[in-house]
């Protein structure tokens, strides 16, 4: 009678003739990636990104401005409903504030009138700058771009969305 160690014994050997046969061979634990080839594949995804990271760049940077547009269109629409409600714009000291909290002297305030009830600020966290009256209608409303401050070209433009009296009056 054979036995079971037998048995085991000679396929395990079978098995390790197949596996030689075969080219297949054990990991010893120390196959891996040489220098060279790391190199060329981080030289592939430096070309890469330097190709497709300035446009990628200059997305993100129109999408901002677009939001800060947007942003202001929805700021002149609250306005609006508050001139409807109010009789009058917020003054620059009330600021843009005044669509979200009930300010004194107005009675009937019907806010709020910005969703989420407070104010945003601008893409790049600055907040927007609210003039009443503006220099070119009953109110400006201004982001100073990228840098935050006045002036500026590029991303760093001031954006506003300035409300004309002859559009007021239609």
């Amino acid at each position: 009678m054979i036995s079971r160690r037998t048995i085991v014994a000679e396929l395990s050997a079978r098995a390790g003739a197949s596996v030689r046969a075969r080219g297949w061979r054990r990991h010893s634990g120390q196959d891996g990636f040489t220098l060279v080839e790391m190199l060329v594949v981080i030289a592939i995804i430096g070309l890469i990104m330097g190709l497709i990271g300035p446009r990628v760049l200059n997305y993100l940077s129109e999408s901002r401005v677009k939001t800060a547009r947007i942003q202001l269109q929805s700021f002149s629409s609250a306005l609006d409903l508050f001139y409807l409600d109010a009789g009058r714009f917020p003054s620059t000291a009330e600021g843009l504030a005044a669509l979200v909290r009930r300010t004194p002297g107005v009675a009937a305030w019907n806010g709020p009138y910005l969703k989420g009830g407070n104010v945003p600020s601008d893409p790049w966290n600055h907040p927007y700058i609210y003039r009443s009256p503006g220099e070119h209608g009953p109110y400006d409303i201004v982001s100073y771009g990228a840098d935050g401050q006045e002036g500026g070209s590029g991303t760093s433009a001031d954006i506003s969305l300035e409300k004309t009296t002859a559009a007021k009056d239609e």
